[in-house]
């Protein structure tokens, strides 16, 4: 029973929207609304209802196709494009749900980062660890060689 009433609300919302789309178009035209009902000869309670969006007020789906499609065509206006609204659906957007959905996301990153953090500075640690070995293992190298060379006033005395 909840699915037929939401497919429902769903209609009337595209009526809606189609509605204010006719209105705006007929307003600009400056055409009233009993003007453009004789025009297509229909009854100017159903242009109003349609305008309004109010589905309880305007006979099956099919005829309300027919009438929208007609009064499209009498005002010179884009009849695919106000047909197509027809088919489509806009979901309602429930504010809770986009909150939760984006402090999931936010706390999905800091624990992304925390452990890009963490692993930055164990990398660092490390690299850090293997400098100092490599540079001291460097300077005991040369240390040695610099010990076992003979200094240049014994040389001299030799010669």
């Amino acid at each position: 029973m909840d699915e037929i009433k939401s497919n429902n609300s769903d209609n009337n919302a595209s009526l809606k929207r189609i509605g204010n789309f006719i209105k705006e178009a007929r307003l600009s035209r400056n055409k009233s609304i009993a003007e453009l009902a004789s025009d297509l000869k229909i009854g100017s309670h159903q242009l109003q209802a349609i305008e309004e969006g109010n589905e309880d007020h305007l006979p099956e789906k099919v005829f309300i196709k027919a009438m929208v499609r007609r009064i499209s065509e009498k005002l010179k206006v884009d009849t695919e494009f106000i047909m197509s609204e027809f088919k489509t659906e806009r979901k309602e957007v429930n504010i809770e749900e986009i909150v939760q959905e984006v402090s999931i996301k936010a706390k999905k990153n800091r624990d992304i980062n925390n452990k890009n953090s963490l692993e930055n500075i164990i990398f660092i640690l490390i690299s850090g660890i293997l400098g100092l070995l490599a540079s001291s293992l460097i300077f005991n190298i040369f240390s040695e060689s610099f010990q076992n060379q003979i200094p240049k006033e014994e040389l001299i005395n030799k010669n």
